[in-house]
């Protein structure tokens, strides 16, 4: 510091644009009462510790900034972080929604192959019943043809027998189905 006084007082003593009139070491020289004034003012500055001081202010601040860039580091990693967990949840959760689609159609190629299946049965099921009914109404028919064909041969039988039988021959008769019911009732 005193150098910086030195220095001055040299540049300002060697000047001859900067001299005023008159000696350089007196009260009624400006440039005189200036620096005195001036050197004055930094002994104050000095002998209040004012440089130490914004020092001091300028080393808080610069640690406060410190502190915010190391916070705002520690955010960003955090940040980062969450950003991977997320996208690990999402890819997690995106998997498994193809899972999820994936056995949604398997279940639903499984239930259309059942219901085809099912349809299958259902049609031969139905079918074997109508062959069934179809061949339950041939028996019929064939039964009630028969039927009919005994009876129009049992009545035309009757009347052959009618028109060639006597009534002795038919007395005969009963009396011989009278004994065979007899001897089968007994």
């Amino acid at each position: 510091m005193t150098r910086i006084i030195a220095t001055l007082i040299a540049l300002t003593a060697a000047s001859p644009a900067l001299a005023a009139s008159g000696p350089f070491f007196s009260l009624t020289n400006t440039n005189f009462v200036v620096l005195i004034a001036f050197l004055l003012f930094v002994a104050v500055l000095l002998k209040l510790k004012v440089p130490s001081l914004l020092g001091g202010m300028l080393d808080k601040r610069a640690e406060g900034i410190q502190s915010e860039l190391d916070e705002a580091r520690a955010l960003r990693e955090e940040a980062q972080t969450l950003l991977a967990s997320y996208e690990r949840k999402q890819k997690e959760v995106q998997e498994q929604a193809d899972r999820i689609v994936a056995a949604a159609k398997e279940e639903a190629a499984e239930a259309a192959d059942a219901a085809k299946e099912d349809l299958k049965a259902s049609i031969a099921r139905r079918l074997q019943a109508a062959q069934d009914q179809i061949a339950s109404a041939e028996a019929s028919a064939v039964k009630e043809v028969r039927d009919k064909a005994v009876t129009i041969a049992v009545a035309a039988a009757q009347d052959v027998i009618a028109k060639q039988m006597t009534a002795k021959d038919g007395s005969a008769l009963i009396d011989d189905a009278i004994g065979q019911v007899d001897a089968k009732l007994h």
